[in-house]
């Protein structure tokens, strides 16, 4: 295993760059300065050095002759031709640019050390760990995050992977709950087989059981060929069922079926047939309330609910936060072909403030916008286009909150129309006003729309479900 060295004066990207090199079974060790380096550390016992290049005291070039023989890989946020040009003359092995993809970073790192000579058989052993552990769940779905509620989500997902019980994920929409589905299946038995992924939401209720369970020829108008449903190509594999609380009742009857029995029947067949799956279902809705409604059947939710895993919301995970901007960033700069963009100071500080009601999603439409918009290498708060109105409520308690929306209802509900009232405000004003006495497709049916188009405009206005 090879030992490597990682100097930078930033906390947060050092213990990032660090867990990222031990997943992928590198020994690390770490330092803020190369004085630091110099008081406690042999640096012969090092295979590699990777160094920020601007560090407080004695730059980073000046572990390249203290180094010898042993590979220097210079990293930095001041990326130019010539500052790379420099360092490579010195003696650099190479030089990469922040903030950096993992994969670049990986790369790198495997480069230094064929460069520097490392012993051939070491060097081989290593190259077949890295290769074992590259489909790794987190580093293949790339779940960003070290806060102490992450690390909690983290240790159950280990735990929870290998088995097939029937996975029930919580949050709020946006936190990415399929990102936590794909780990759960990648570290489970049935990694090879299919991952199916389905959002209830985004399928017309007139479809959702022909979709699931699939339709033998001639069940219903239109349908002129048999069909296989998506439960029972998801069979000997996982299937995700996403928005799980927009399912409609009588098909919650269904699944509960697959559950209990492990088998399903097409639409229009008198046969049924055995499927083997492993269900993890998500939902931003609390389903123990919508049982208690008689929205939701309480045997199903039961069922769901045998393991549960909550989601925190993006404004909860403290410094995951920048993390997961630095990381959209670099992804975005690779798409866009973009030299080095980093943030400034004050869009640091707005990223960490903002409240994210859309959470990561909204985050990820964020970075992209201010790498379309940003004229040169910073990153301002103006290309980042947040609404500072926004900041008034990031400090409301969940009561405060409600009581806030309640009064927007009752507001809306007390004035009446007015002409030029614009289709935006109209939607709006008819959602809040008929949430709590008509059911989703029944105002999906009244605004002439379907359900997938009610969920999205939901999502794209921030209209909330009253709890």
């Amino acid at each position: 295993m090879s030992h490597i060295l990682i100097i930078e004066d930033e906390a947060i990207i050092r213990s990032s760059l660090k867990r990222l090199l031990e997943r992928n079974q590198y020994q690390v060790s770490e330092a803020a300065s190369i004085a630091e380096v110099q008081a406690q550390y042999q640096i012969a016992n090092f295979d590699l050095i990777i160094t920020d290049l601007r560090l407080p005291g004695a730059p980073g070039t000046d572990m390249i002759k203290l180094a010898e023989e042993i590979p220097v890989l210079i990293m930095t946020s001041y990326a130019s031709l010539r500052s790379a040009i420099d360092s490579m003359k010195m003696g650099a092995v190479d030089y990469i640019a922040k903030p950096f993809d993992h994969k670049d970073m990986l790369n790198a790192v495997s480069e230094s050390l064929n460069k520097g000579k490392i012993n051939p058989k070491n060097n081989s052993t290593l190259q077949e760990t890295a290769t074992k552990n590259k489909g790794t769940a987190y580093n293949e779905v790339e779940i960003i995050g070290s806060s102490d509620l992450m690390k909690s989500l983290f240790e159950k997902i280990e735990k929870v992977a290998p088995t097939n019980s029937t996975v029930l994920i919580l949050g709020e929409s946006g936190t990415g709950k399929e990102l936590v589905a794909r780990a759960l299946h990648e570290k489970s038995s049935r990694a090879k087989a299919p991952l199916v992924s389905v959002n209830c939401a985004a399928i017309p209720e007139t479809l959702i059981e022909s979709e699931l369970f699939g339709h033998e020829k001639g069940a219903f108008t239109g349908a002129t060929s048999g069909r296989t449903g998506l439960i029972e190509a998801a069979d000997g594999g996982t299937l995700f069922l996403d928005e799980i609380g927009e399912l409609p009742f009588e098909s919650q009857a269904r699944l509960l079926r697959v559950l209990q029995e492990g088998e399903i029947r097409r639409v229009g067949s008198v046969n049924s047939q055995k499927v083997n799956i492993r269900l993890i279902a998500a939902t931003h809705r609390d389903l123990k309330a919508l049982a208690a409604k008689g929205e939701f059947r309480s045997d199903l939710f039961y069922r769901l609910n045998v393991i549960s895993l909550n989601l925190p919301p993006l404004r909860d995970r403290g410094d995951d936060i920048l993390k997961i901007a630095r990381s959209f960033l670099a992804r975005q700069m690779q798409r866009m072909n973009k030299t080095l963009l980093v943030f400034s100071k004050e869009a640091e500080q707005i990223i960490v403030k903002h409240p994210w009601y859309g959470n990561v999603r909204e985050l990820e439409n964020a970075i992209e916008r201010a790498v379309i918009l940003c004229d040169d290498n910073i990153i301002t708060v103006e290309n980042l286009g947040l609404d500072s109105d926004s900041y008034e409520t990031a400090n409301l308690d969940d009561d405060d909150f409600n009581l806030l929306f309640e009064k927007q209802q009752d507001r809306s509900a007390a004035k009446e129309p007015k002409e030029g009232l614009s289709l935006e405000d109209y939607f709006q004003r008819f959602v809040l006003e008929n949430q709590d006495k008509m059911t989703e497709t029944e105002i999906a049916r009244k605004l002439g729309i379907s359900r997938k188009s009610l969920w999205e405009r939901r999502q794209k206005l921030g209209i909330p479900r009253k709890k």
